[in-house]
């Protein structure tokens, strides 16, 4: 202020601005899909930071990965400590995010403004400001998240007291101007200490004491009354300034002034604004002013100042920013965050207890890839698996394209490319963060006797198979015949696997989950696999055949109703407490089947329908002991005998129903006569069995 003047000037403050960094949006997307859904209550956030660094720029106050709560109990809005280091000094801060674009536009900014600079005042006040002077600096973020198309608009406040009247300024100079040689020395080497120790570097309002002699010494806010009664010294009130201005002091002064005005009643302040270079404390950049602080007749506890602080533009306009993190992210990761938000959403909305972890990590073998195995496939993708292995060895035809989705036409020319590569290819092209794999390899089936040559190929076969199986979750049976289903079926019930079986006819369908193996609950207990209500040994159904018989004929919606109906079976086993050992409802299951135990409802054993009657009904079935796939026998049998074993099942149409006792059973059957005998009445017929 020149001498000239005769009355001083306004005190003017520049605003604080910020930087919000992607890491935040990031981290806040992580925060939001994981923990928080569609809760909108407001979250505790730190920002960050310092005494500005350059002459020829202020600092920002900064939000990054490290602003949000660590955990879910302090992402409500609470106090966290965080604790910085000298170059990033923590502020706490409170984040209102809304769910739509017109919550947003509806926000009462003023209000959540007004709201925050209460706080302030009541930290004043509490005399919590003296204890943890950082409230002094208390920010606000209001923001909408587009996490369907990773966008993001906000706004930031930064409240600030208005003092009534407002402060003036007496004088403002470079600190070195002010202080002595031998001051000087004094301030810069306790600033210095005060900022390399770790429990001081953080904190941004401070005392600072000149004695007479020239000795310079840093005390904490709290220790104002103590410094005031040495009329010998120098007391300026320090603050670490992020403004590089030479002739104005930064936005953090604002709150120091009001707390200086209403905890000490000071009209006359003296502040040192802290600045550095290279992290040194840097006298020529920074500033000391001395300001008239006008005490007002009505100013109470009781009676809040008003407040400002919203950011604003060059026209003094307020800010509304925002960032696109989509086009900086990796398109894959983008891809998956994208299909991940549908569960989410899901699981927010619909089914809070559903458990989606234990989707994503769960690994399914697909054996056929056929018309049933790629809509099973394409559905599993909606679940979230992304561990999909396919079997299969036959090669794409030219009328696979039509009914099998995983296929084009390009497949299917010279030759045809096989199933199990084509598929793998094609769920990496619809998304690329899949875990696909195919396996080109046909399944040993009973009823189809190989020559001795052919022995070591075929069990090397079965081995690939059962390690196949052993090393994933979920198995679905999905071939064209019933003999392709033994093994698996057998494997599965060994290995205690879940198995989801899958079968059309040209307008009917059968989709089933298989029990638990024998080892595991009793066959009164369990439920029972494919097999378990036949009396015959799966043979050989491929052999001399027409051309009609080669093809599965069925009507084009049937594969698609029972691959959602299989996998859907799979998401109430994953997502049921018990498990492979749930029990079956059926039809006539009581109040709808067991719905509290599985969040997606009821989870029957077997799902039968029909197209042409548009009908479908659920069926329960027990394990047989008779069973040539599950049975204890033939487990136990395939236990102890390995690979002779398989050989004879394969080799000996009849060895399995003899193993079991079903050739026992159907002789039995074939001694009973069944005539039918008539009367003259009008009775219904009535069967006579004859021995």
């Amino acid at each position: 202020m020149s001498e000239k003047e005769t009355s001083p000037a306004i005190l003017q403050f520049v605003a604080l601005k910020s930087l919000v960094q992607e890491g935040f949006w990031e981290s806040f997307s992580s925060l939001k899909l994981d923990k928080l859904g569609i809760d909108d209550s407001p979250i505790s956030i730190t920002g960050f930071c310092g005494p500005c660094s350059h002459p020829q720029g202020s600092n920002y106050l900064r939000l990054s990965s490290e602003s949000l709560p660590l955990d879910e109990q302090s992402s409500i809005a609470s106090s966290t400590i965080i604790h910085g280091n000298r170059n990033k000094c923590p502020v706490p801060g409170i984040l209102y995010n809304t769910n739509t674009l017109e919550s947003f536009d509806k926000l009462d900014e003023q209000s959540l403004l007004k709201a925050e600079a209460n706080k302030i005042w009541d930290d004043i006040q509490s005399g919590k400001a003296l204890e943890d002077p950082a409230v002094l600096s208390r920010f606000l973020v209001i923001s909408f998240a587009d996490l369907k198309t990773w966008s993001f608009q906000y706004r930031v406040a930064f409240p600030a007291l208005v003092l009534d009247p407002p402060a003036s300024l007496v004088e403002i100079k470079a600190a070195s101007e002010y202080f002595s040689s031998e001051e000087a020395e004094s301030v810069s080497a306790a600033c210095k200490d005060w900022r390399n120790s770790h429990l001081t570097t953080d904190v941004p309002f401070f005392l600072v004491s000149v004695s007479s002699d020239s000795k310079a010494s840093i005390r904490h806010l709290k220790d104002c009354e103590a410094c005031q009664g040495d009329h010998h010294q120098k007391l300026l009130f320090g603050f670490y300034d992020p403004c590089h201005r030479p002739k104005n002091p930064g936005w953090p002064l604002l709150n120091y002034l009001a707390l200086i005005r209403s905890r000490w009643n000071l009209e006359t302040v003296r502040f040192l604004c802290y600045r550095e270079s290279r992290g040194f404390p840097d006298l020529n950049l920074s500033l000391v002013g001395q300001g008239l602080v006008t005490l007002s007749s009505k100013e109470s506890a009781e009676t809040v100042p008003n407040s400002v602080g919203w950011e604003l533009n060059k026209k003094g306009k307020r800010v509304l920013q925002s960032i696109d993190l989509a086009d900086s992210m990796d398109p894959i990761k983008l891809a998956a965050s994208a299909v991940d938000l549908n569960l989410k959403l899901m699981k927010w909305r619909a089914v809070p207890s559903l458990n989606i972890d234990v989707l994503s990590s769960v690994k399914c073998l697909l054996l056929g890839a056929g018309t049933l195995g790629c809509e099973v496939a394409r559905l599993l993708m909606r679940w979230g698996i992304r561990k999909i292995t396919f079997v299969d060895y036959g090669k794409v035809a030219m009328s696979n394209p039509v009914r099998q989705s995983l296929y084009t036409f390009e497949d299917s020319i010279g030759g045809g490319e096989f199933k199990a590569v084509a598929a793998v290819k094609r769920l990496k092209q619809v998304f690329p963060a899949m875990e696909p794999s195919g396996v080109v390899m046909a399944i040993p089936m009973p009823g189809h006797p190989i020559s001795s040559q052919e022995e070591d190929s075929v069990l090397a076969d079965c081995k690939r198979l059962s390690d196949l199986i052993e090393s994933r979750d979920a198995v679905f049976l999905l071939t064209d015949t019933r003999e392709s289903r033994w093994l698996p079926s057998l494997l599965c019930a060994n290995a205690i696997k879940i198995a989801i079986n899958a079968a059309l006819g040209f307008d009917s369908f059968m989709v089933m989950r298989h029990g638990a193996g024998p080892t595991s609950l009793s066959d009164e207990q369990r439920l029972g696999c494919y097999f378990c209500n036949d009396v015959v040994a799966p043979q050989d159904s491929m052999t001399d055949r027409t051309l009609d018989q080669q093809c599965t004929v069925t009507r084009p919606g049937v594969a698609p109703i029972a691959g959602a109906l299989a996998v859907e079976l799979l998401g109430g086993v994953l997502q049921h407490p018990l498990g492979i050992n749930a029990k079956g409802d059926n039809s006539s299951s009581s109040n709808g089947g067991n719905n509290d135990d599985s969040p997606l409802g009821v989870l029957p054993h077997q799902i039968r329908g029909s197209l042409s009657q548009f009908s479908q009904i659920t069926l329960l079935g027990q394990a047989s002991d008779s069973c040539t796939a599950c049975s204890e026998t033939v487990i136990s049998e395939y236990r102890e005998r390995g690979n002779s074993f398989l050989l004879e099942a394969i080799n000996h149409p009849t060895y399995l129903e003899d193993l079991t006792g079903l050739t026992e059973l159907k002789k039995a059957a074939n001694s009973f006569n069944l005539d039918w005998e008539n009367d003259d009445t009008d009775d219904e017929d009535v069967a006579v069995v004859d021995m």
